[in-house]
């Protein structure tokens, strides 16, 4: 089996790094008003799963298994920079008319490429694309996995990106009674609209239109909190980095119920959590390992003074006590 991934990881090695926007369908390509909704090539299971991402194309995906700077990952003290949010400028403005929804096979997505959110990260201004949701959580929030986590993917002309990842927790939903007894959590009113059609897109390549979002309760909540600074990948192939990560610290919530019918559209799309930053990909070591030989191991030898075993003289002392000689 090592023979196999010796051989992707060979060719993968030897490719030049594909650009974020090229080749295959990912949540960034850009498709004319009306176009069909591309379902994606890639998956995360069996044999199009993120262990397999590199052979799906070699010439385009070679990141996947031998990048350095993958994303997802752990965020951990020391994997990151913790800047306030309220020192960033980052501006959506409310979508009214809603926005398309989408299902690509492998995600939902809402487009907001029309929108002109924006993102301005050390002097540099992201222009919004689009979000979409990843269950469960890609990243790892220090050792503890969330039951979703939301990417909002920015770019530029140039084709850089950036993206702010919001960790989705459950709440129940209280009663009126209950909200007038004793303050409680609330779920998200942005979350819960977007999903309410999530079952019309429950086929993949299907749309729809969400109601009105308005993304200033998004924007206030972020900005109430801190963001988690750090340079990464795409966790969708072709896997490109210089990707500049923003994990926010506060949380949206989700009710358990909107949660289930997301989950049952969406199902499983999370790419397993990647090395440390700048650390061997585990993919590569994962294939070093299986080359490694293991030595053979040698046969003790046995003494040349010995005449009898431990074995025989204890069979001697029993026989003995019972009065029976063996010569």
């Amino acid at each position: 089996m090592y023979s196999v991934f010796s051989h992707l990881f060979l060719l993968a090695a030897s490719v030049t790094p594909a650009l974020a926007f090229c080749g295959a369908h990912t949540h960034l390509d850009r498709r004319a008003e009306g176009e069909a909704v591309e379902i994606s090539s890639f998956g995360y299971t069996g044999t199009n799963g993120p262990l397999l991402w590199t052979q799906l194309n070699v010439a385009e995906n070679g990141l996947c298994s031998t990048g350095t700077y993958q994303s997802p990952i752990n965020m951990a003290e020391g994997q990151f920079q913790l800047i306030s949010a309220s020192d960033v400028e980052l501006t959506i403005p409310d979508v009214p008319e809603g926005a398309p929804f989408e299902n690509l096979g492998t995600n939902v997505e809402v487009v907001m490429k029309d929108v002109g959110g924006q993102f301005v990260l050390e002097g540099k201004t992201y222009t919004l694309e689009q979000f979409h949701f990843h269950h469960p959580s890609e990243h790892i929030d220090n050792n503890v996995s969330l039951p979703m986590e939301m990417h909002m993917v920015f770019g530029t002309e140039a084709e850089e990106i950036a993206v702010i990842g919001v960790y989705v927790d459950l709440v129940d939903t209280a009663s009126v009674l209950e909200l007038h007894i004793l303050p409680r959590a609330t779920p998200s009113t942005l979350l819960e609209t977007i999903f309410s059609s999530v079952g019309e897109i429950a086929t993949p390549g299907s749309s729809t239109t969400t109601k009105p979002l308005v993304m200033s309760e998004l924007v206030d909540l972020l900005k109430a909190g801190s963001f988690q600074r750090y340079t990464g990948s795409l966790t969708t192939p072709p896997c490109s980095e210089n990707v500049e990560w923003s994990v926010a610290t506060e949380k949206l919530l989700l009710s358990t119920a909107t949660f289930q019918a997301a989950r049952n559209v969406i199902g499983f799309n999370s790419r397993y959590p990647q090395n440390e930053l700048g650390e061997q990909n585990l993919l590569a070591m994962a294939i070093m390992a299986a080359q490694a030989e293991t030595p053979a191991e040698t046969p003790a030898e046995v003494p040349a003074n010995t005449t009898i075993t431990a074995p025989v003289r204890r069979r001697r002392r029993v026989q003995k006590k019972q009065g029976t000689s063996l010569e």
